[in-house]
């Protein structure tokens, strides 16, 4: 890719950070309505311990349920491709976690579960768990029939095909599961913090947003706000980076 098209998206955000800048200095529209990004800074600056110790809860929050989803995701598919019993018995209510709204049962999960950080980590692992299940059934499903003719035909077991067959097809689905599962980790723990620091636990960026948003003060909320961008932004890099290594590794494009 040309050098000019790598640095575009940054250009751009530059470009669009110095219009905002300028239209809020022309129009003189006040900090606690539409800070600029120079008070978005400062306002990051006036705190930056307190800003990324709750960011670090936050994350904690999201990669605890990464973990949990992608290991309940993964189980369940590799349970609905081995029974047909387990696939009628599991589906149904897969559909069902993915179509409730979080925020209608987060309350609920808070006060069922107790501790705070666990029923936070429930909330996010509800959110993220559906992209990975569905995307790891879909590629076990995905394996050539001819090919599992083939196995048929040497003799291989269930055990045999799944290990040796329909796992290596569905890499490729789980991976990218992963990736879309890591953005809506972060997007469940932000929602649960809302409805766990209004009910009074103070934790992550979401509380932090919270309590800027009593006080008025809106450029620490848009500061909060950039970092939890920043952080999805990363998460998906990451995981990106991650799922190509692991393609690389096995000899794939």
């Amino acid at each position: 890719m040309p050098l000019f098209l790598r640095c575009a998206p940054a250009l751009f955000g530059l470009i669009a950070l110095a219009a905002w800048e300028a239209a809020v200095r022309i129009t003189h529209v006040p900090v606690y309505l539409v800070p600029g990004p120079i008070a978005i800074i400062g306002a990051f600056f006036a705190d930056p311990g307190g800003l990324l110790l709750s960011l670090l809860s936050t994350l904690t929050v999201t990669f605890a349920a990464l973990v949990v989803a992608a290991t309940l995701g993964s189980a369940m598919a590799v349970a609905m491709a081995l029974s047909r019993l387990a696939q009628a018995a599991i589906q149904p209510w897969a559909v069902v976690l993915q179509v409730t709204p979080i925020v209608a049962i987060a309350p609920l999960i808070i006060v069922w579960v107790g501790d705070p950080f666990t029923s936070l980590v429930v909330c996010a692992t509800i959110v993220a768990f559906f992209p990975v299940f569905a995307n790891t059934a879909a590629g076990l499903s995905s394996a050539a029939a001819e090919l599992s003719d083939l196995f048929k035909l040497y003799g291989a077991g269930r055990w045999k095909m799944l290990w040796l067959l329909r796992l290596p097809a569905a890499l490729p689905f789980f991976l990218a599961g992963l990736r879309i599962s890591g953005g809506l980790a972060l997007v469940g723990a932000v929602v649960a913090e809302f409805v766990a620091g209004s009910g009074g636990f103070a934790s992550g960026l979401a509380y932090r947003i919270l309590e800027a948003g009593y006080r008025l003060e809106v450029a620490r909320m848009f500061a909060a706000l950039v970092l939890l961008s920043l952080a999805g932004i990363a998460i998906n890099a990451a995981l990106g980076i991650f799922g190509r290594a692991i393609m690389r590794r096995r000899g794939e494009t």
